[in-house]
C-alpha cells in the first residue's frame, strides 16, 4: 500500500509552520467563523455538546466555547502534533473537552468518540478534503448518525476551483496574504520566496479537492436538510445542512 500523502501532518514541523504562519494568512477567516457562527446559533438555538473533527489547533472549538461557554465537546485529530496545539490553546476549557487521536479515515474513528455522542453541533475545519470522494461521502453519513435531530455540521473546507483561473486568483491572492503576514511579523522573506515555497509547501500532494456543489448534493442525499454553501471565496467554502 502506498504511503498517504497526509501523514506529513504528523509532523511537528509541519504544524507548527502551518499554526503560525499559514493558518494567519487564510483569506477571510474570521468571515468564515462568523458565518459558522450564524448558522449554528440561528433560531437562538443552543450547543450543549458538539463535535470537531480535524480540529486542528482549535480554531473552530474556541470560536464555539466562547459563543457557548457551557458546551462539552470532542475534538478529534489525526495528528499528535495538532491536538497537542489544541490542549495547550483549549487548557481553560480542558474539563468540559476530550482530545482523541483518531484516523476518520478509517470508519472506526466512531468508536473512539460514539460514548460522547450524539452532539447537537460538529464542525470540521480544512481536514475533510485529505480523502478520497468515496470516504468523503461516507465520512458525511457517520457525521449524519452521530448528531441528534435538528443538529447542525458546518464544514469550512478547501473545495476544487471551478477553473484553473479561479485556482491562480487564489493562489495570488493567498500568497499576497501570506506576504503581508509576513512584513507584521518582521520577516525577510520576498513575494517571490513565499510564492515558491507556497507553490512547493510539503502538504499540498495530500489535498484530494472536490467542487462544493459536489459536496452540498451528497450531504442532501444522506439526508442533511437546508443544505447550501453559506460562504465561498475562491477555494475556500462554508457548507453544511442540518439533521431532518
Amino acid at each position: 500500500m502506498a504511503q498517504r500523502e497526509d501523514r506529513a501532518w504528523q509532523s511537528s514541523q509541519l504544524t507548527n509552520k502551518y499554526l503560525i504562519g499559514v493558518r494567519a494568512a487564510i483569506p477571510q477567516a474570521e468571515t468564515q467563523l462568523d458565518v459558522m457562527l450564524r448558522v449554528i446559533s440561528a433560531d437562538n438555538r443552543q450547543v450543549l455538546n458538539f463535535l470537531d473533527l480535524g480540529c486542528g489547533g482549535g480554531a473552530l472549538a474556541t470560536a464555539l466555547l466562547d459563543r457557548y461557554p457551557k458546551a462539552r465537546g470532542v475534538l478529534v485529530d489525526f495528528s499528535r502534533p495538532m491536538l497537542d496545539a489544541a490542549r495547550d490553546q483549549l487548557k481553560s476549557h480542558a474539563a468540559s473537552l476530550h482530545f482523541v487521536q483518531a484516523d476518520f479515515a478509517d470508519p472506526a474513528w466512531v468508536e473512539s468518540i460514539k460514548k460522547h455522542a450524539p452532539f447537537d453541533t460538529a464542525v470540521s475545519g480544512y481536514a475533510i478534503h485529505h480523502q478520497p470522494d468515496a470516504r468523503k461521502q461516507a465520512l458525511y453519513t457517520e457525521i449524519h448518525n452521530l448528531l441528534n435531530p435538528g443538529g447542525i455540521f458546518i464544514n469550512i473546507e478547501h473545495v476544487a476551483p471551478a477553473t484553473a483561473w479561479v485556482e491562480s486568483l487564489f493562489e495570488t491572492h493567498f500568497i499576497e496574504n501570506l506576504y503581508e503576514l509576513e512584513q507584521t511579523q518582521g520577516g525577510a522573506r520576498t513575494r517571490e520566496e513565499l510564492a515558491a515555497e507556497y507553490y512547493h509547501r510539503e502538504d499540498k500532494q495530500a489535498n484530494i479537492l472536490t467542487p462544493v456543489e459536489v459536496q452540498c448534493d451528497w450531504l442532501r442525499r444522506i439526508g442533511f436538510q437546508d443544505v447550501d454553501c453559506y460562504f465561498k471565496i475562491f477555494e475556500l467554502a462554508v457548507f453544511g445542512g442540518r439533521k431532518g
